[in-house]
């Protein structure tokens, strides 16, 4: 099956996070780190009724990680892992999901929080968290059960402060900084 499949994207995330080598590598890694998703004014109407939900999932596009290798060693574990068994960013097809916070909506301009993902990213997707859908009873943590709390906390961060170089549009502790038009 070698057909293109073609996706435009809905407008930027921007968050703090500058180095994808400090930027934490989940959600419940990133609590309280704002940002804000600055979709594209063509879709607003797309947003009604999402102001009901307190978390959103988001799926995006990896833009800054490099093509890798099927097999990787995930950030939770000394392990190698198929990168289908992790969610390693370096993937065949780049795409990255994440579950944030809904902080507000101001027309088409999304404050979020426990964002996880670099300034910059494109949104592909949004979708409001149902909990009596998206957490299924009986559900396994495969491999990564087995990750002491610790563990999962030091290698998650992998920040000890956001930078003072935060990028024009972005929240940073509950503080706005300006945004940039998207378009």
């Amino acid at each position: 099956m070698s057909e293109l499949i073609r996706i435009q994207p809905l407008g930027l995330i921007r968050t703090p996070h500058q180095d994808p080598a400090q930027t934490p590598i989940q959600p419940c890694f990133a609590r309280g780190i704002r940002g804000e998703i600055q979709l594209d004014p063509h879709w607003a109407e797309g947003l009604m009724g999402v102001e009901e939900f307190s978390h959103l999932h988001l799926i995006y596009h990896l833009h800054r990680a490099a093509p890798g290798s099927l097999v990787v060693t995930p950030f939770m574990s000394d392990e190698p892992k198929g990168v289908f068994a992790c969610r390693y960013p370096a993937r065949p097809n780049a795409l990255g999901l994440s579950v944030v916070k809904l902080v507000a909506v101001e027309g088409t301009r999304l404050v979020i929080e426990d964002v996880d993902m670099l300034d910059g990213t494109p949104l592909l997707d949004i979708k409001p968290y149902y909990p009596k859908a998206d957490l299924p009873e009986g559900s396994w943590g495969g491999w990564t059960e087995h990750v002491s709390d610790d563990v999962a906390e030091r290698r998650g961060r992998r920040l000890d402060g956001v930078s003072s170089l935060v990028p024009r549009g972005t929240y940073l502790q509950g503080t706005q900084i300006p945004s940039l038009p998207l378009y």
